[in-house]
């Protein structure tokens, strides 16, 4: 969490050097791209002056060469550390991203890992306070059961009476399991959020 807070805190910085640079690249390509027009311009009058040679003495053009190009090549190579270093940035960015996508992602599986393993447990709990309801209300129903058993004479039973409540037991015991499990069957078939969209 504190390596995504991290990454994230970076990821916004990265991204505010990247919008300045650009800035000052808009800016810088005008003036630039006017440099580069006015030395075309200047080359083009040089060669319309269609100047010849003369001993002793340096032409125009190489003159302008000689001090004019140089500074072109600044310009040019200046454009193109611009734009050098503005791919590397967003490359960096996007490397950042991928980083940030993949620190989220996985904090995410951890996220539902934890809430499936809490669903998990708490389906056991529920099967397990299902299994106390049956012993509870079978216990209840049997003593109940029981003491109707005992208001009645001895001989209305062929057999003794003790015989006939653990029968009643079992009967209610399993009878007890089938309704929850009964109940337990209708809300899984019950359809889904999901499946009714």
């Amino acid at each position: 969490s504190e390596g995504l807070a991290a990454n994230k805190a970076l990821l916004h910085r990265l991204m505010a050097v990247a919008g300045e640079l650009e800035a000052g690249a808009t800016q810088s390509q005008f003036r630039f791209g006017a440099t580069r027009a006015y030395s075309e311009i200047v080359r083009a009058r040089l060669a319309s002056l269609r100047e010849r040679p003369v001993d002793g003495l340096q032409t125009m053009t190489a003159f302008m060469d000689r001090r004019l190009m140089p500074a072109m090549r600044t310009c040019y190579s200046m454009q193109d550390r611009q734009t050098d270093l503005s791919y590397k940035l967003m490359h960096a960015a996007n490397l950042l991203r991928t980083r940030v996508d993949i620190d989220v992602e996985e904090q995410n599986g951890n996220l539902l890992m934890a809430m499936n393993e809490r669903t998990r447990l708490q389906l056991r709990l529920q099967q397990t306070v299902e299994g106390l309801s049956i012993a509870a209300i079978s216990y209840y129903v049997a003593n109940l059961l029981g003491y109707v058993l005992e208001i009645l004479p001895e001989t209305a039973f062929p057999f003794d009476v003790k015989y006939i409540k653990a029968a009643m037991t079992v009967a209610i015991v399993a009878a007890m399991t089938l309704v929850v499990l009964r109940i337990r069957r209708k809300h899984s078939e019950r359809p889904s959020v999901k499946n009714m969209e």
